[in-house]
């Protein structure tokens, strides 16, 4: 049997051992090292060359994130970051998987951790899938920036005027429940990063709903949304129960939550949550979106499914191509950090298109715009 070498940092030796000894249990897995903050972790990268880390956030001299930006640029290696359940750790793993994580395991809350024993399973599936990832040449997301004109640092200026920019535009755009247009995204491993290139480049006013389920837990869809539109022209919220529709405007299904589409007596498009058993492991599921779509044939659909591990979305987009959607889109397995459930639409002729990821918005708009 293989046998993957993977580094565990976290500032805790407690949690150094859990952690290892959670790992060290499948045989796959040997435990080259350990480091204690993000400046060891760079080093042991560097020295002992690991097939995967698991990477905690808050450390002392240099905590993970830093670290994970530094490893990605100096010596690509997939990195699993281990996440507490609070706001905070939610909306720091969110910016991880942005900046190269290619997933995370949750932290139980509490100073002592010893639930981590209930995620061993779910954190082997997680490195088999790390330790088989091909990392490519790993670019920043780069953000649009302007002149300073203030006496604040340009970073400052750059981040504040950027986002004043954006919100601008929000404001000054209208939405309307009346549209002819819907997108649907479906994603999951590697998904927040693709979402960022996606959603940051749909235009101001984009005369059409987006829904978009991305698998991850309750708490962390909060922090995606929330952070989807800071970087968005168009607003981005998590989905709630009844919401209506409307143009310009994403909506992320809640974590733990299916997120359905129907039409009331007003033919006004809503959303609807349920707590329906999980499809393909998964709720949200992004087969259980499509399929809410099928019944909606006076819209012109436009259905995406990028980066992820299995199948879900596959058989939704085949049955909503069947059925007359407008665009059916995989991305291509180039960009893909798991090429998995769009290669699943790919092999069963779901996909009309096969395009990269930083294809994908440009395709959208040209599909949707008049």
């Amino acid at each position: 049997m293989a046998q993957y070498n993977i580094l565990v940092v976290d500032d805790s030796v407690f949690m150094r051992k859990i952690i290892s000894d959670l790992i060290s249990d499948n045989p796959q897995y040997n435990i080259i090292g350990t480091a204690k903050n993000g400046q060891e972790a760079i080093d042991q990268v560097k020295l002992l060359r690991p097939d995967a880390v698991t990477m905690d956030v808050e450390m002392p001299v240099m905590n993970g994130l830093d670290a994970l930006q530094r490893i990605m640029a100096e010596q690509p290696t997939p990195v699993i970051m281990i996440s507490s359940l609070t706001e905070e750790g939610a909306a720091e793993t969110i910016k991880a998987l942005e900046w190269g994580a290619v997933d995370f395991i949750r932290k139980p809350s509490g100073s002592i951790s010893l639930d981590l024993y209930k995620v061993k399973q779910l954190l082997h599936e997680k490195l088999q899938m790390a330790v088989r990832t091909k990392l490519r040449s790993f670019q920043p997301i780069q953000q649009p920036t302007v002149a300073p004109k203030s006496n604040l640092t340009p970073p400052q200026v750059n981040k504040v005027s950027t986002l004043k920019q954006l919100e601008a535009k929000k404001t000054n755009t209208e939405s309307s429940p009346k549209f002819e247009h819907l997108v649907a995204i479906g994603t999951s491993t590697g998904g927040p990063r693709a979402l960022h290139q996606v959603i940051s480049n749909i235009p101001a006013g984009f005369p059409a709903p987006i829904l978009i389920v991305q698998h991850m837990p309750p708490n962390f869809t909060k922090s995606l949304a929330q952070r989807l539109n800071d970087i968005s022209q168009i607003q981005v919220v998590e989905a709630a129960e009844g919401d209506v529709l409307k143009t310009a405007t994403a909506y992320v299904a809640p974590g733990g939550w299916h997120m359905i589409v129907y039409k009331d007596f007003n033919h006004t498009y809503k959303i609807k949550l349920t707590k329906e058993d999980p499809r393909s492991g998964h709720r949200p599921s992004v087969d259980a979106l499509f399929e809410s779509l099928l019944g909606l044939n006076e819209l012109k659909r436009h259905i995406v499914l990028m980066t992820g591990m299995g199948s879900d979305g596959a058989r939704g987009m085949l049955s909503l191509r069947q059925s007359g959607a407008e665009t059916t889109i995989a991305e291509s397995e180039e960009t893909c950090v798991v090429y998995g459930m769009p290669r699943a639409a790919v092999e069963m002729q779901a996909a009309m298109h096969v395009l990269p990821q930083h294809g994908i918005a440009a395709r959208l708009t040209q599909c949707v715009l008049p």
